[in-house]
């Protein structure tokens, strides 16, 4: 039975993060901490990257994006400007991890609307773990929802 949940993510199709920075560096750093699954009992991962806000916004509205991760340092449009649009405008927007950066502006991350926070410089255990809980929550709800 303690298999059950890998034998699972194995029959399960690959979930898709949409990453959003403006530096192709940090969007390097994402890709790179999160590896191909996040946790074993999680799916493989896709990535979608993006580098301007207008590709995130169409990508949210005509993807199958199972959670996006906004840099809310990105210039000149922010994650976190973006993650309140994105809820706003979008129909079931998928959940939202924001990055900040620095630890202060957690109330920043609350205003956006995002459903988890993280702090630059990237931690690859803190984000990959968090983002292994927000694909479980995702997958459940979907279980749920059809």
């Amino acid at each position: 039975m303690a298999n059950s949940g890998t034998e699972t993510a194995e029959h399960t199709p690959t979930m898709r993060v949409l990453i959003y920075s403006d530096d192709a560096g940090v969007r390097e750093q994402v890709r790179l901490a999160i590896g191909r699954r996040p946790a074993a009992d999680v799916p493989k991962v896709e990535f979608v990257e993006c580098a301007t806000a207008p590709v995130v916004l169409k990508r949210l509205e005509d993807s199958a994006i199972d959670v996006a991760i906004l840099d809310g340092e990105a210039r000149p449009a922010g994650g976190m400007g973006l993650c309140r649009q994105a809820k706003d405008e979008i129909y079931r927007c998928p959940p939202v991890l924001l990055l900040i950066g620095r630890r202060d502006d957690r109330w920043l991350g609350a205003w956006s609307r995002a459903d988890r926070v993280l702090a630059h410089p990237i931690d690859p255990v803190a984000l990959a773990g968090t983002l292994a809980e927000m694909l479980r929550e995702r997958a459940r709800k979907s279980v749920v929802a059809g």
